[in-house]
């Protein structure tokens, strides 16, 4: 039986307190989290600058991979022996085989592969020309002719890029394609999108 003290009921007036000050807890904790989650960046904002995980793994060797990073297609190409011995073959042939134009990559790719492990090759696949996508023709000679070692070629405007991703002499490209940041997070995962030190 409730417990009555001029003429209130303690009991009751307890309950209701107690339910009012949950319901109005409840409410607010409801009411502010459109406000929070609407400080929180979008979806489309984050695909646009988030770093993207790739398992190498999975590329055999001699094959590409495609995948996107800020809206661009980054290609993961797997290297055979073969085809990085003989990317010390192509120098006399490539316009900037020394690296000198540095924007075109990362400090730490700033050698003879254009990477960090040198059967791997991660650059954009955008043509430094007009911003085509060049095709792989990863295999010598075929329809690029008996001098073709392998590479990337762009239809649009005929520009030739090696297995490195270095722009041929006389091609419309200036430059050579660009190597994006990245780095290993094990031994079989490339982060696209930041590099040692973490910038993008």
């Amino acid at each position: 039986m409730s417990k009555k003290h001029n003429g209130f009921d303690k009991d009751r007036r307890k309950f209701l307190l107690t339910a009012t000050a949950v319901t109005g807890a409840v409410g607010i904790s409801a009411a502010g989290i459109p406000f929070v989650t609407s400080m929180k960046p979008s979806e489309k904002a984050k695909a646009a600058g988030a770093s993207v995980a790739v398992d190498t793994s999975k590329i055999e060797k001699g094959t590409l991979l495609t995948t996107e990073w800020r809206g661009q297609p980054v290609w993961i190409l797997n290297r055979t022996e073969d085809m990085v011995k003989g990317l010390s073959k192509m120098e006399t042939n490539l316009a900037d085989p020394q690296l000198k134009v540095t924007s075109q990559q990362p400090k730490y790719c700033q050698n003879p592969t254009r990477s960090i492990k040198s059967d791997l090759l991660v650059v954009v696949g955008i043509c430094t020309h007009l911003g085509c996508s060049p095709t792989a023709k990863l295999q010598p000679k075929g329809d690029m002719g008996d001098n073709w070692t392998g590479g990337f070629f762009c239809p649009c405007h005929g520009s030739k890029f090696d297995l490195a991703g270095r722009v041929y002499k006389g091609s419309p490209a200036p430059t050579n394609l660009v190597v994006p940041p990245h780095k290993y997070i094990d031994e079989k995962t490339i982060l696209i999108g930041e590099d040692q030190k973490d910038e993008a």
